[in-house]
C-alpha cells in the first residue's frame, strides 16, 4: 500500500494541456493582405452579387492565371488585376 505522504495529490499535478490547439502552422496574414482581401470581396459582392462573387473569387480564372482571391491577397498588383476583372465582369452584365 503506498504511503499517503509520498503520493502525488490531484492539486499538485501539472495542469492538463489545452485540448484544442490551433492546427495552423502558417503565419497570420499581414494587415495589408487582409485589407486587399476585404476590398476585392466587397467590390465583387456589390458589383456581381453574392453567389457570383463567391464563384468568381474562389474559382480558377484563366485570364488572371489563378484563383482571384489568392492573387488579390498575394500582392497589390494582383489585387489591381482582380479589381479590373471584377469591373469588366460587371460591365458585361
Amino acid at each position: 500500500m503506498p504511503d499517503p505522504t509520498t503520493t502525488e495529490t490531484t492539486a499538485t499535478r501539472a495542469p492538463i494541456r489545452k485540448q484544442f490547439r490551433s492546427k495552423f502552422g502558417m503565419p497570420r496574414p499581414s494587415p495589408d493582405s487582409l485589407e486587399r482581401q476585404s476590398r476585392v470581396a466587397l467590390l465583387a459582392w456589390n458589383l456581381l452579387g453574392g453567389d457570383a462573387a463567391v464563384r468568381f473569387l474562389n474559382s480558377h480564372d484563366e485570364a488572371l492565371g489563378g484563383r482571384p482571391l489568392d492573387l488579390a491577397v498575394a500582392s497589390p498588383v494582383g489585387c489591381e488585376a482582380v479589381e479590373q476583372a471584377i469591373n469588366a465582369r460587371a460591365e458585361r452584365r
